[in-house]
């Protein structure tokens, strides 16, 4: 697959097979992948942590708020539809003190993860609103301050990108299928 396939195919599912779980191996690789992604004076100041079990993604999915243009039922998964797993990223304030400063590398963590997942077939959310307590529930160090949550599964939603005519608010059609408007290529590109 081409690398602009790929790109095309990461998108922010908000569905999934639940019968299909992410194994901690495939987690662990996709951890693998966000190692080796760039960080600001190469500080390396990220942490990650795992969730793939009906225990542990129960505590996150709750905390966790999805879809924010869209005001109907398709803001949370649907019932048997969840993420089969979760990967909260972390800023360890012990190396940056100041999460803040962090957000270049979480957005480039996120995305190399999302990438990889996608090469796997597999998609993935990130999600940004969420209850930052979640560290608590889930008796982490207080140093490590939560940045991202990313649920991950196999898609079972449809997704169609189409070039922008109005709106760039992405919405479900009459059929629920998801569709994200994209600026064209000329009104990105000036000079």
């Amino acid at each position: 697959m081409d690398f602009l396939s790929l790109v095309k195919k990461s998108r922010s599912y908000r569905s999934f097979d639940e019968s299909k779980p992410v194994s901690r191996e495939i987690l662990e690789k996709l951890i693998e992948c966000a190692r080796f992604a760039p960080t600001g004076v190469n500080l390396q100041e990220l942490k990650f942590y795992l969730s793939n079990t009906p225990e542990t993604n129960a505590i996150i999915q709750p905390m966790t708020r999805w879809a924010g243009k869209i005001k109907d039922k398709y803001t949370l998964p649907p019932k048997g539809h969840m993420p089969a797993a979760f990967i909260i990223i972390l800023v360890d304030t012990s190396i940056m003190p100041d999460p803040e400063k962090a957000k270049t590398d979480v957005g480039i963590a996120a995305q190399t993860i999302l990438l990889a997942a996608a090469s796997m077939n597999l998609g993935g959310c990130m999600i940004g609103t969420f209850d930052r307590s979640v560290s608590k529930a889930l008796s982490l160090p207080e140093t490590l301050s939560p940045a991202l949550v990313i649920a991950l599964g196999t898609p079972d939603e449809e997704i169609i990108l189409e070039d922008k005519t109005g709106s760039v608010d992405y919405y479900r059609d009459e059929n629920g299928v998801h569709r994200v408007p994209k600026r064209t290529r000329g009104e990105l590109i000036v000079g």
